[in-house]
């Protein structure tokens, strides 16, 4: 029986990941890179020379002087929590295996549930909308499906709640 490939991924582990990602530069760095693969490039006209405004961490463009963040656009704007816990909280939901709540993220985090809570869903929403557009490829396996069909009355009160796909 050949091995699963996605089950024998090597992952990397929480020292690895703190040893990259585990302050805030290094997220804006590894962010920065992700954002402009080829080098910075104004939204507003297209230039790509820049200057860093350090104490504000920004970017302003030298040819229209508009000036935007590493962030801007993304799901990190707007956030009063540093970089470094939402990189830590996008890692502990990818190994988790089962999942993780929302009260076990608030506590490795160190953040209120609430906090917590509105991270993961924006994390899993992102994830969602990513994978929107992506089909299934080669032998995929499920569990209890029910393919086709029509939606019937069922049974009423508790028990299995069956949903037909179309």
């Amino acid at each position: 029986m050949p091995k699963n490939k996605v089950q024998f991924q090597r992952g990397m582990g929480l020292r690895e990941f703190m040893d990259k990602y585990g302050t805030t530069e290094q997220c804006e760095q590894a962010l920065f890179a992700w954002r402009w693969p080829r080098g910075f490039v104004c939204p507003e006209c297209g230039h790509t020379a820049y200057c860093a405004l350090k104490g504000r961490r920004l970017i302003q463009c030298n040819a229209c002087r508009r000036q935007t963040s590493v962030t801007a656009g993304t799901l990190f704007a707007g956030s009063k929590l540093p970089l470094s816990v939402w990189f830590l909280a996008m890692h502990l939901i990818g190994q988790a295996k089962n999942g993780i709540s929302s009260l076990e993220l608030s506590r490795q985090l160190a953040i209120s549930q609430n906090s917590a809570w509105l991270m993961k869903h924006k994390l899993m929403q992102a994830m969602l909308e990513r994978d929107a557009g992506r089909q299934l490829k080669g032998l995929v396996q499920l569990d209890d499906a029910y393919w086709g069909g029509r939606r019937r009355g069922g049974k009423r009160g508790r028990g299995t709640r069956r949903i037909s796909f179309d």
